[in-house]
């Protein structure tokens, strides 16, 4: 069953010696699975690029070209609902999540373009730490149909796999996502502050969380007295000197 070589992969993750024999193997086992495409990446923001964010992966030649040329990663309902998830979701999924988003049409463009790349359909597995959302596993290609069991294994997967590439990857920032930080943020809260260290304005924010601006500020205000902070400025240099951004 293929159900037991997931079970199998989880086992031997944490023996697999560095990167590329890790990547090797999870490879293989997607071929198994029929996934022709992965990609395994931190926490997105708009800021960066898809290269930036990549830990692992293997996409259709020229998309990630296209995909920052068309500035889809602005309206990719794939990255929109990550922000809320907490387990995995399939693409094709989110579509009807944002039914009646301004940026409708730019999404079903997106999606066409991915078609039309080779990336028919898909998953993503949301990894999340202490201070919310850390990274993702996506998973792509032709069509795959995947059982409830399988779910449950690849999401594992995914936070065993994130792991264990930061810490080959950049020791540092594993040691600042891992550590404990007595800071009680709500998991809105941390969206929103991640938002603002990427240099976004309380519109921007609303609307990459689909929140009204005041509502915003309103997240901010509890940002700013939790962690002690006189104003934004001051809030994100704290975020960042105890590890809650980066």
């Amino acid at each position: 069953m293929k159900v037991n070589l997931l079970v199998q992969f989880l086992a031997l993750l944490e023996e697999m010696r560095g990167r590329a024999e890790t990547t090797s193997e999870f490879q293989r086992l997607l071929e198994f699975y029929g996934f022709d495409y992965y990609a395994v990446v931190r926490v997105p923001l708009p800021v960066d690029t898809p290269d930036a964010l990549l830990l692992a992966g293997r996409w259709p030649k020229g998309w990630p070209e296209t995909y920052v040329r068309k500035r889809y990663m602005q309206v990719d309902p794939t990255v929109r609902y990550l922000g809320h998830a907490r387990e995995g979701f399939r693409w094709r999924d989110t579509l009807d999540v944002y039914r009646t988003s301004p940026d409708r049409k730019r999404m079903e463009r997106m999606m066409v373009d991915a078609r039309q790349n080779g990336l028919e359909d898909g998953y993503i597995f949301p990894v999340h730490g202490r201070r919310g959302l850390l990274g993702s596993l996506s998973l792509g290609g032709r069509p795959v149909d995947l059982e409830s069991i399988e779910m449950s294994l690849f999401d594992g997967i995914a936070r065993r796999l994130y792991w264990k590439l930061i810490h080959e990857i950049d020791p540092e920032m594993a040691a600042r996502s891992s550590a404990v930080v007595d800071v009680d943020l709500t998991r809105r809260e941390m969206e929103a502050l991640m938002l603002l260290g990427a240099g976004m304005t309380s519109p921007e924010i609303g609307r990459e969380l689909g929140i009204s601006s005041h509502t915003v500020d309103w997240y901010m205000n509890g940002i700013q007295e939790k962690l002690g902070a006189r104003n934004r400025h001051h809030a994100i240099a704290i975020a960042f000197r105890l590890g809650l951004v980066s």
